[in-house]
């Protein structure tokens, strides 16, 4: 069997893999561990991808054969040399008859809104904005990476809470319901005792921290409501920047949709963020649909695999 396509949406935390056939129907749906590319990490990215093709392939009874497409959209490939290194890395493992590596914004775009214009706003361990316009133009927001950017995203409020905790251990900030739920969620006993926990967290530990600040902003906590709200402001950020570049004018109709682990339909940032864009990108018009990035891999094998419309 040959006439089924392979699409991947490599991201911080986790990896999902679809295979479909020419007609779009769905044959295997596997998930596994992160696949986000960073440098030298080419080989460890491909071989999580190698391993859920072969996950895949055995739970849609496929024992001959391999995808004519591979499409992986992946975090962190924005650099050509990233991109250039996985390309090499998963046609070394020769995973089928084509192979194409695009950034996990440029797939969720496209499970977005197809072919056509929309700004898609990905917020999960990490955070990026791609839009495309009318004149089928593609530009980027944001995606700096966990060192230096990233905002908004799960890691990033991860560190903002330690941040948080420690300002409040020294009296710089007022006690905030921060501390307990913070050093409970790391599981360490004393404000200090993070000191080391947050050297060794990857970007991964960071963003579990998250869910545990907006339990406790929800809650009504002071600090942690403001953190959210900072959140919040630059994440508008990356879409105002792409309604301007792409669109013009913030005040344009604009259609928008939100992906990633944070931003999930009804999810207590995604509320905020849904109230805000109102005033901040007036243009804006949300898109409740849910975004699956491995679906838009899959869209865009076949489109151009298949004649048939997707």
């Amino acid at each position: 069997m040959t006439d089924f396509v392979a699409g991947v949406d490599g991201g911080g935390s986790k990896t999902r893999l679809i295979l479909a056939d020419y007609q779009g129907n769905h044959l295997a749906d596997v998930t596994g561990p992160g696949s986000a590319m960073a440098p030298g990490k080419a080989e460890h990215c491909a071989a999580v991808m190698q391993d859920l093709l072969r996950e895949a392939l055995e739970a849609a009874g496929i024992n001959e054969g391999r995808p004519r497409l591979f499409v992986a959209g992946v975090a962190g490939v924005g650099r050509p040399a990233e991109n250039r290194a996985l390309s090499m890395a998963l046609e070394d493992l020769d995973l089928a008859d084509e192979i194409i590596v695009q950034g996990d914004g440029e797939i969720a775009l496209t499970d977005a809104f197809g072919p056509g214009a929309g700004i898609i706003l990905i917020s999960g361990t990490g955070s990026i904005a791609y839009g495309r316009s009318p004149a089928r133009v593609i530009a980027r927001c944001g995606g700096w990476g966990p060192a230096f950017g990233d905002e908004g995203s799960g890691a990033w409020i991860g560190r903002k809470s330690l941040a948080i905790v420690a300002a409040a251990s020294d009296g710089r900030e007022p006690e905030t319901a921060l501390t307990a739920a913070i050093l409970s969620a790391a599981q360490v006993n004393e404000p200090h005792d993070l000191i080391p926990w947050g050297i060794a967290a990857t970007p991964r530990e960071l963003a579990a921290l998250a869910p545990v600040v907006f339990n406790v902003a929800s809650a009504g906590d002071v600090r942690a409501n403001a953190l959210v709200g900072l959140a919040v402001e630059e994440l508008v950020l990356h879409v105002r920047a792409l309604s301007l570049k792409l669109f013009g004018d913030d005040r344009a109709a604009i259609p928008v949709a939100f992906s990633g682990g944070l931003l999930h339909k009804g999810s207590f940032i995604r509320k905020k963020l849904e109230q805000r864009l109102k005033s901040a990108v007036p243009g804006a018009q949300v898109r409740s649909a849910d975004i699956l990035a491995a679906r838009g891999a899959v869209k865009t094998a076949l489109m151009k695999v298949s004649p048939v419309q997707v």
